[in-house]
């Protein structure tokens, strides 16, 4: 889950809604600059925070019982390895993004624990297998993942709530092209990207969210179906060209 806190309590944004979110920025990018495998790539962007833990026990919880943010857990294997195994089930191409988005994710953890060692040593001979599977060059697997990463980088900015006031600038990361791109605000809310890498020269992006006005959880069922009671609100936003 992505949390924030807020006056009344907590706004809740799911992980899954973050990633549908990732999909329509993606959507609009530029025809001819898309990754190859352009569905396998978009399925992969939406699934790429799948399989986390079921709702039971506290599992979704603070020690405190607050609801859990996703930065708070720094990584879990076993929920490396189910998200893989659902892009699995659909191709290589899904894996093998899935597979190099962990590796980004956790290589520099190495030598913290064992079974990740030993999950990311797996991940070079899986990457270089499905690569192969995919009939697919290194080159072009690296595009689709900075693709990938780029829009699910500029999906957590939205759901955050990160983009500076008064016009300031914040550097979403470097495109798949190599290039840096940056975000910025103006003054009647609309949201620039510099240089644009979209095919429209303006769009509309949402996400869903929940407000919550309780601030600790008994368990995960508590949580649950406080979520499922709670209020939806659909947060949106409005890229323009800024000519």
């Amino acid at each position: 889950m992505i949390v924030t806190q807020t006056d009344e309590g907590w706004e809740i944004i799911n992980q899954q809604a973050h990633g549908l979110l990732a999909v329509q920025l993606a959507l609009q990018w530029q025809v001819d600059k898309r990754p190859v495998h352009w569905v396998e790539t978009l399925i992969a962007l939406t699934e790429h925070d799948d399989g986390q833990d079921a709702w039971e026990g506290r599992n979704h919880l603070t020690t405190a019982g607050a609801p859990l943010h996703f930065k708070i857990l720094e990584y879990s294997v076993e929920q490396c390895r189910k998200m893989i195994q659902i892009g699995l089930q659909k191709s290589r191409w899904n894996a093998l993004l899935m597979s190099m988005h962990t590796t980004f994710l956790y290589e520099s953890k190495r030598g913290a624990d064992k079974a990740l060692d030993e999950y990311l040593d797996q991940q070079v001979s899986n990457q270089t297998k499905w690569r192969t599977e995919s009939n697919a060059t290194k080159e072009e697997a690296a595009y689709a993942y900075a693709f990938l990463q780029w829009c699910d980088a500029l999906s957590l900015i939205l759901c955050l709530g990160q983009v500076p006031p008064e016009g300031r600038r914040l550097e979403v990361s470097l495109g798949p092209d190599g290039a840096p791109y940056f975000i910025h605000q103006r003054t009647d809310g609309a949201l620039v990207m510099e240089p644009w890498p979209f095919k429209s020269p303006s769009f509309d992006v949402h996400v869903e969210s929940f407000q919550l006005n309780q601030l600790v959880f008994k368990n995960d069922k508590q949580l649950y179906n406080a979520l499922q009671d709670a209020p939806v609100c659909v947060k949106e936003w409005t890229f323009c060209e800024n000519k």
